[in-house]
C-alpha cells in the first residue's frame, strides 16, 4: 500500500512510520508542519529508506495536500496531525481550533476530491483513518466504568473539545458524502521519542537533573497507559482490516494513578541510574505537589474489547515492561533529549522535498 500520513514527525506518527518501514513493505509519504512537537530526528532510523518520503507542510494548505494526493496516489490516508497538549490548549486555544478543526476540515475536502476521482476498484479500497483520543469522552466517575465506542462525548479542555469536533466532522463526511473513514480513540501513549513536556519523559529528565517532579493536585488521577509501539501495530491493523464507518478504542489495559507512575519511574531510576545528584538521597524526594490543572479529568479507562474481538489486536507490553523499556531508552538517548530541550532539533529539516 501507499499510505499518506499527516503528523508523522510527532510522537505517535513517527512510531507508526518506523513500524511501517521496518516491519512491512508499505510506502509512506509523511506530511508534517514541523511545529515544536514535530521532530525529524525521531525518524532517523528509517529516513534513508526508498519507501519513505517527507514533505514539510500544513494540512490546511488545500493546494499542497491536493498536489501530494495527485502525485503520491495513496491507498490510505492516516490523519495524526494535531495539537495535542492540554496545558498548551488552556493557555492558547486558538492553535488547537485552527489545526484540529479547520485543518481536519480542509484535509477532508482535499481527500474527498481525490477519492471521487479514483476508479471504482481503488475507490472501494481507499480508507481515511482519523486518529483521535479518549479525552473526547470526558472523565469516568465510577471505579469500574470504561469508555466504549458508544460513550457520549463530554470533552473538558480546549484540546479535547477540538478533537471531539474533528471526530464529528469525519463522521459527517462519511454519512453525507460516503467517504470511507475509520476512527480510533486511544488512551495515553508513552515510549521512546516522547516529547519531554509530557508526564513520563518530564519525570525521567527532571529526576536525572535533580529538579522537582511536579504532580498535579494529589496525584490520584487515573490514566490507561498504552505503549506507543503497541499503538502503531493497532493502527496498522485498523487501516488494513477495519470496517468502514466504525470506531475502535485502543487501550493498554494498564490503569495507573499519576502518582504511582511517578513513583514507578523513581524506582526504576534507582536501579538503572543509581548515581543521582548529590542534593538528594532518593529520587522520590523530588516529588512536589502543584496546583491542579483547570478542568482536570479524574479518570480515563478504555474498553478495548472491540478491537480485540474484531481485529485480533492486544497490547504486547505490560505497563511494567513498557515503562522499563522507556526509562532505559531515555537513559541511552540523553543527547536526543538535550537537543529537544535546547531547541536545536528545530533547526533540522532532514529529507525535505
Amino acid at each position: 500500500m501507499r499510505i499518506l500520513i499527516t503528523g508523522g514527525a510527532g510522537f505517535i506518527g513517527s512510531a507508526l512510520i518506523r513500524h511501517l518501514i521496518l516491519a512491512t513493505e508499505h510506502q509512506v509519504l509523511n506530511l508534517d508542519k514541523l511545529t515544536y512537537a514535530g521532530n525529524l530526528e525521531s525518524l532517523q532510523p528509517i529516513s534513508d529508506s526508498p519507501r519513505y518520503r517527507f514533505v514539510q507542510g500544513d494540512i490546511a494548505d488545500h493546494a499542497l495536500v491536493s498536489q501530494l494526493l495527485a502525485e503520491f496516489q495513496p491507498d490510505a490516508v492516516m490523519h495524526l496531525a494535531a495539537e495535542s497538549h492540554v496545558d498548551r490548549s488552556i493557555d492558547g486555544p486558538a492553535a488547537f481550533i485552527q489545526t484540529n478543526i479547520v485543518g481536519t476540515y480542509s484535509l477532508l475536502e482535499s481527500v474527498r476530491a481525490y477519492w471521487l476521482g479514483l476508479d471504482n476498484e481503488r475507490k472501494a479500497a481507499f480508507r481515511l483513518h482519523h486518529i483521535s483520543t479518549d479525552e473526547v469522552y470526558g472523565d469516568l466517575h465510577g471505579v469500574d466504568d470504561l469508555f466504549t465506542e458508544t460513550t457520549p462525548y463530554a470533552p473538558s479542555s480546549p484540546y479535547s473539545a477540538s478533537k471531539a469536533a474533528s471526530d464529528h466532522l469525519v463522521r459527517a463526511w462519511q454519512r453525507t458524502y460516503g467517504l470511507p473513514v475509520l476512527i480510533t480513540n486511544c488512551s495515553n501513549n508513552y515510549g521512546p521519542y516522547h516529547f519531554p513536556e509530557k508526564l513520563i519523559p518530564l519525570m525521567i529528565l527532571n529526576a536525572l537533573a535533580g529538579k522537582p517532579l511536579p504532580v498535579y493536585g494529589n496525584g490520584q488521577q487515573v490514566r490507561d497507559w498504552l505503549y506507543v509501539e503497541d499503538h502503531a501495530r493497532a493502527l496498522l491493523q485498523v487501516v488494513t482490516h477495519g470496517t468502514v464507518g466504525e470506531t475502535y478504542n485502543i487501550g493498554g489495559h494498564n490503569e495507573q494513578k499519576n502518582l504511582d507512575v511517578v513513583k514507578a519511574i523513581c524506582a526504576l531510576l534507582e536501579e538503572l541510574a543509581p548515581e543521582k545528584p548529590a542534593s538528594i538521597a532518593r529520587y522520590e524526594d523530588l516529588i512536589t505537589y502543584v496546583k491542579d490543572r483547570p478542568g482536570h479529568d479524574l479518570r480515563y479507562a478504555i474498553d478495548a474489547g472491540k478491537i480485540e474481538r474484531e481485529l485480533g489486536w492486544v497490547p504486547q507490553e505490560t505497563f511494567e515492561s513498557g515503562l522499563r523499556k522507556t526509562v532505559q531508552w531515555y537513559l541511552d538517548n540523553l543527547d536526543w533529549c538535550r537537543r529537544v530541550q535546547d531547541g536545536s532539533y528545530q533547526g533540522q529539516r532532514l529529507g525535505t522535498l
